[in-house]
């Protein structure tokens, strides 16, 4: 090679180093890759019990310490409870039918009665404080803010009711995370304070019978059957035993951004008042500290006015930059930041309404909407329906649900008894007009169902036109006018044997 650069350009050749042949390149993703730029980004191969184990109790005192003193985290809980739950908790729809195409009507209204005889307050709760609606809200703020939650079931005498069965919602703290056991010798697996078979299926509960501020000798801890224990949460790995709270991605960007405001604002008082130091000109202490008895101090901190130095003497102000123009940028953009890790909309989170459109606001709407619906969706599966099944098993064995004429459901028809949904909170629409004429023309062309319509407000259908009925019944007695103007059915129009004459 460099005897061929001498040839081609004369004179003496520079060394030239040949590069020896490398072996094939092997394509990588570029995430993995272990550099001076990504050293500090630690990754690890442990289970997520395992990081469970480890950072579980900090990352839930944490969560529950931002919920105490963060105003963003505090307006996140609120969030979840109020859109979750809202305001009249879920609602609890039998469907009860005959046969394929009727409605069993006598059968469905005497669950719900029963039903929401036993969901008041002092009754399904064990200690007489919650309604089922006040136990729905306290459950969705322990599971957003712990990432699960922990209710046992109290049956027969003990449950204080007619209905022989009630709820008692327990703090997740007494599900202890540092009881660990190996599987072996007979002995089954125990993460995290609950015992697991070998699919991981829970089969006991290890929870104190106290909290841990509350009792200055050892502990008791209880093995409770699985059977008698609400507990989940959402999943984020497949062999997940216990939740993370929902906050763990946003919290340190929550945490941070409160000891800036913080900051800044002590900053913003101190620029508020003309502060400074007093200097001598010999170095010596100011006129009044540590000085005679009758020298005066100096106080230059009066609002107002200054004090008269002494010959000599200096003042230099101490300036803050507080308040800055760029602060306001700067909250929003970490804001920002928090409410993507929180799945939540800015402006809600915020509670920040500039420059946003309609456009905008009805798009970040909708989503953070249908992020509530999912959530709604995994409540119900998760407690709600389960819960409803075995009060309705136990309430008609005990016969106490009764029809208007006095007779009660037997308790061998519960798989038809079983039929039902739940509604969930739901929302007025961004534009009401619009979605209205939109809702009914999709009705109107047979593209949608008046009963889906119904459910996407939170209604029921059947509630409804009972309700409609009833007021237009009412208001005819009064002679007034009906508050709705329904489409007459058209007549059959009577045949040639009936007297009328169909020819031309």
């Amino acid at each position: 090679m460099a005897n061929l650069i001498q040839r081609m350009f004369g004179g003496t050749p520079a060394i030239v180093q040949e590069t020896p042949k490398q072996g094939k390149q092997v394509r990588r993703f570029t995430a993995a890759i272990v550099n001076r730029l990504t050293s500090g980004w630690f990754t690890t191969t442990d289970s997520i019990n395992q990081e469970l184990r480890t950072d579980l109790d900090k990352l839930r005192a944490r969560s529950r310490d931002l919920t105490k003193n963060n105003d963003y985290a505090k307006k996140f809980i609120n969030m979840v409870v109020a859109n979750v739950v809202g305001p009249n908790g879920f609602i609890l729809q039998s469907r009860v039918m005959s046969n394929e195409t009727v409605e069993d009507k006598p059968a469905a209204d005497a669950i719900e009665r029963a039903f929401y005889a036993w969901a008041e307050k002092g009754v399904c709760e064990i200690s007489g404080r919650m309604s089922l609606a006040e136990l729905e809200r306290a459950t969705a703020r322990a599971f957003a803010r712990d990432g699960e939650y922990l209710i046992r079931k109290i049956r027969g005498t003990k449950a204080r009711n007619r209905f022989g069965f009630a709820l008692q919602l327990i703090d997740i703290d007494k599900l202890d995370t540092q009881y660990n056991v190996a599987p072996g010798n007979g002995r089954n697996q125990v993460v995290m304070g609950i015992e697991v078979d070998e699919y991981r299926r829970p089969l006991f509960y290890h929870i104190y019978t106290s909290h841990q501020s509350e009792s200055n000798q050892s502990r008791i801890r209880e093995a409770v059957p699985a059977e008698d224990i609400y507990h989940d949460f959402i999943y984020e790995n497949p062999e997940q035993v216990r939740g993370v709270p929902w906050m763990s991605a946003s919290m340190l960007t929550l945490h941070h951004l409160g000891e800036f405001e913080q900051s800044a604002l002590i900053a913003a008082r101190k620029g508020a008042n003309t502060l400074g130091f007093i200097v001598s000109p010999d170095g010596l202490p100011p006129v009044g500290d540590g000085g005679e008895a009758d020298d005066a101090p100096i106080d230059i901190s009066v609002p107002g006015e200054f004090d008269t130095l002494p010959e000599g003497y200096d003042f230099k102000p101490y300036d803050t930059r507080y308040p800055d123009t760029m602060m306001g940028p700067f909250v929003k953009n970490f804001l920002r930041r928090a409410s993507s890790g929180l799945n939540v909309a800015y402006n809600g989170l915020a509670n920040d309404l500039e420059g946003v459109n309609f456009s905008s606001i009805r798009s970040g709407v909708i989503d953070e909407r249908e992020q509530w619906m999912t959530i709604q969706s995994w409540f119900i599966d998760s407690l709600l329906k389960p819960m409803f099944r075995e009060w309705l098993s136990i309430a008609l064995l005990k016969g106490e649900i009764t029809l208007l004429n006095g007779s009660t459901l037997p308790a061998g028809k519960l798989d038809k008894f079983t039929a039902h949904t739940w509604q969930g909170r739901r929302w007025q629409w961004v534009d009401p007009l619009r979605d209205i004429q939109a809702s009914l023309l999709a009705v109107k062309n047979s593209l949608q169902s008046p009963y889906v319509i119904a459910n996407q407000m939170g209604v029921d259908l059947n509630d409804v036109m009972a309700d409609i009925a009833r007021a237009n019944k009412e208001a005819k007695s009064l002679g007034l006018p009906e508050f709705t103007n329904p489409t007459p059915v058209a007549e059959k129009p009577k045949l040639e044997d009936e007297g009328v004459n169909t020819s031309p």
